[in-house]
Formats: structure tokens, sequence, C-alpha cells
């Protein structure tokens, strides 16, 4: 691990922002849906689906949110239920239910136009400060710093940054330094700049020194030790949990429950969860049928890894239980299912 050092704003490396440019414009990303617009609704839109999500699995759903959603007044008016639907696969569905109430919130207090500064962007829900500039940076030019994971990665790196940024006293002098590096004009291209180093080429396992633009400026790559930043010693702690599902079916109907509005999947419809097969079997006896288990599923959650097995019940009858619905398979694309779910129900 690097030992940590403070570092002098009067001792940034000189030039870093001109040759972030200079290598957007001639080797960054410039095809990408998103990056072709000054649309505020457009560029919120993608920095949210970016966050924790791969650009190969957000370019789909981009183009398919926006077909179904145009505008921030259309996502507004939509019923929570369609957006979840739309997000569905996405993961992460805070960022749907946050998605919508901040285009109410842009809707009801301001007109259905975003505003135009960082400061004020970050009020509105779901905006985080790194989302709140890079907003205000690609469609109005403001001077505003951005860090996002990759960010830190390519900033440590380059200023040898080697505190902990699991305290929140580096995180905001690391905030203050992106700050310090800001270019006087030309804020979109050096954004994009850095968040395509470190997408392309400023890798956490693996990066590509010898193609990166700001090497000869790079402390990390001058000691040969990339790998070591940046430094958080905070980490996660994954458990396993194990659940079961019932899957009750009548004609050609699923039973589905609304999850609680916090938690995992908060708000999604899914099926009756229960902690153990003994429960499960316990709740499914009254209805007369034989609980057939299928091939159990296995999903990695941010704090856990989920063992879910589902119990399928074929039912002659159709009984209601409390806090659910019989939908119609053909039905299912208007509401949002968890992926694993909706994988499972596709493959009936």
């Amino acid at each position: 691990m690097p030992t940590p050092s403070p570092v002098d704003a009067a001792r940034l490396p000189a030039g870093f922002a001109a040759r972030v440019i200079a290598w957007q414009r001639e080797h960054g990303r410039h095809q990408l849906p998103w990056q072709r617009t000054r649309d505020p609704y457009r560029v919120w839109l993608s920095e949210i689906m970016l966050q924790q999500t791969q650009v190969t699995t957000v370019l789909g759903y981009y183009e398919r949110f926006l077909a179904r959603f145009p505008d921030v007044v259309a996502l507004a008016d939509a019923p929570l239920d369609e957006v979840l639907s739309a997000w569905s696969g996405l993961g992460y569905y805070s960022r749907a239910r946050n998605l919508h109430r901040c285009a109410q919130v842009v809707r009801d207090e301001h007109g259905g136009r975003f505003p135009a500064s960082a400061a004020e962007l970050e009020r509105l829900p779901g905006i985080g400060r790194s989302t709140a500039a890079a907003i205000a940076a690609f469609c109005f030019g403001e001077r505003a710093a951005i860090l996002d994971g990759n960010v830190k990665r390519v900033l440590t790196r380059v200023l040898g940054y080697g505190h902990d940024l699991a305290q929140a006293k580096h995180e905001r002098e690391l905030w203050a330094l992106a700050e310090a590096l800001l270019p006087e004009r030309d804020m979109g291209p050096y954004t994009q700049g850095l968040m395509d180093l470190g997408a392309t080429v400023c890798l956490a396992r693996s990066p590509h020194c010898l193609l990166c633009p700001v090497q000869a400026l790079c402390a990390a790559s001058a000691a040969g030790r990339p790998q070591d930043y940046p430094v958080k010693t905070r980490k996660l702690k994954r458990s396993r949990r194990e659940n079961w599902w019932l899957w009750a079916e009548h004609e050609d109907a699923v039973w589905l429950m609304q999850r609680p509005d916090t938690g995992v999947w908060a708000g999604l419809y899914s099926l009756p969860e229960y902690p153990s097969l003994e429960a499960l079997r316990e709740a499914a006896a009254p209805l007369g049928a034989v609980p057939v288990a299928q091939p159990p599923i296995e999903h990695a959650l941010t704090h856990f890894d989920w063992v879910l097995h589902p119990v399928k019940l074929q039912l002659e009858d159709a009984p209601r239980w409390e806090g659910g619905r019989w939908v119609r398979y053909e039905d299912l694309g208007a509401y949002g299912l968890p992926a694993p779910l909706r994988k499972l129900l596709a493959q009936r």
C-alpha cells in the first residue's frame, strides 16, 4: 500500500487537463448516443443508468427508455409501475424510483426544465455531486468537477494520492484536487475524457499505461504500482441468503405480490417469498396442489449472494391472498419484475 502523503494543489501536474482534452478528441469515445446531445434530460438519464452498470448493458435500455418516455414530463406523468417495468433488468431499482421522483420535481417545481447549475441540480432527488457536475459540464459548460469511481482511480494514480478514501476528510481533499485540475474551458471534452480514461485505459486490474496520455505525469506509473490506487480500506462484507418462492399458476396467470417500499427490489412485483421450504409448504397446504421444486436460482447482489428456490403449484381454482394479484403471462411486460424472476417466468 502506498504511503499517504499530502498533495499540495500548487504542485499539481502541469498540462494535465490539456492532455486529457487532446486525447479525448482524438481517441475518446464519440459514438455513444448521450454524447450527441446537450439535452439535460438525456444526459441525466444516461448518468443515472451508468451508475453501477456497464455501457454495453445501458445502450439498449437507454434507447427503449427514451422511446417510452421521450422527455422529463412524460417520465413524470407515467405511473411508477410503468417506469419500474422499463427499468427491469438494470438492477439497483432505487435509481428508477429516484428517477421518477426527480422528474416529478423538475415538472412541478422547475416548469419541466432542469436547473442550469451543479449546485441546483444536486438538490434534486437521486442526483449526487458527481452526477450534478457531469450534467452541468456537458449541458451548460460549467466548471464543475466529477468524481465517480473511474475518475477517482485516474486522479489518485496520477497524483499518487495514497490517503484512505474511506475517510470523509480524504474524500473531501480529493474533491478539492479535482476542482484544482479543472481547465478554464472545454469542460465537455475534459469531463468525457476523464470518464473515458477510467473506463478504457486506466483500468482497475490491468491498466494500459503505455496508451495513457498522462502517463508521463502519473506518480503511480512512475512507481510501477498503479494497482495500489485508490486506497479504500472499508470493504463490504458479503453474506449468503436463502429463500423459497411460491410459484402459483392458474390457467395462464401467475400470482404476484408487490414488495415493500424499502429493501431489496423495493416496489417490484415478485413471487411470495418464504424463509424455508417448511414455511412454504405450510402456506401451500390448504391449496390442495402438489408442490414441484424447480432448479434453484443463484443471484449476486451488492452485499450478499442470494439463493432462491422456486416451488411450482398448478392450481385448479384461483384463490386470492392479501397483498397480491393474478397476472396473465402475456401482461407481465407492464409490471416491474426483478431480472431473475422475469427470466424464470419466460422459461416456464
